[in-house]
């Protein structure tokens, strides 16, 4: 669902990701293959609707000089679970979680949760897109993405070290730097795309749904999708563990 974000409208460098699904040019995103997620959602037991909050922020003008006029301050919001937590601690992942009685559809959930996670003011982000569902088999949720614009930043932080362990506004120029980017391999034989970047490694679920969103934005720079790196040299490379 496409949302017209209030204010000035959309940021034109944000058209992309606001009016496109994540799309997977290069055949190595599983997190995308929405037919095979679509079955194992129909599978499962007691599936549990969620959802999460992609916020971007940065200047609302365009440069000129960049891919599809990316500003140089343009960011992603991030969090790295607390290692305690039951389903995926310590993996990076968007602010987000599951729909309580009291929510008023994906975006309540996804600013709720946001607000819970890292002290977000829900007033100052602008939704711009809802995005169809994609299951995760490991938690058995079934997570709405909520694309979102961030026109006036205020301070976030981990509210909860039960929560989060790390709060990070990840700059959008470092998501979209070959350098950083790579396929990972899961000793139980999961692939798919990953990013190691301000001392993380983003992959799963995260980094799936980040590579579907550039791969329509316009910013995207050719990556080496035929490099696989394991997943624990990858994480233990930036201090992390599975």
């Amino acid at each position: 669902m496409r949302l017209e974000a209030s204010g000035n409208g959309i940021p034109a460098w944000l058209r992309g990701v606001a009016e496109h699904d994540p799309a997977d040019p290069t055949g190595v995103n599983p997190v995308l293959r929405r037919n095979v997620m679509r079955r194992f959602a129909a599978a499962a037991t007691n599936p549990r609707d969620a959802a999460v909050l992609v916020l971007f922020g940065g200047s609302p003008d365009v440069d000129p000089a960049a891919p599809g006029g990316l500003p140089g301050d343009a960011d992603v919001l991030l969090t790295q679970r607390a290692a305690t937590l039951r389903q995926h601690g310590g993996q990076v992942a968007f602010p987000g979680g599951g729909v309580e009685p009291q929510d008023d559809g994906p975006i309540s959930t996804a600013l709720r949760e946001a607000n819970e996670e890292t002290g977000l003011d829900p007033a100052s982000v602008e939704p711009i897109a809802v995005l169809p569902k994609i299951f995760v088999p490991p938690s058995r949720f079934d997570v709405t993405p909520v694309v979102a614009y961030w026109r006036t930043p205020g301070a976030v932080g981990v509210v909860s070290e039960t929560e989060a362990a790390r709060v990070a506004r990840v700059p959008v120029s470092e998501l979209i730097d070959p350098a950083n980017r790579f396929v990972v391999r899961h000793p139980l034989g999961y692939m798919g795309p990953a990013f190691a970047v301000d001392g993380m490694l983003v992959w799963g679920f995260t980094a799936g749904v980040l590579a579907g969103l550039l791969a329509v934005s316009g910013w995207e720079h050719e990556w080496d999708h035929h490099d696989v790196r394991d997943l624990q040299a990858s994480l233990a490379a930036v201090g992390m563990t599975l």
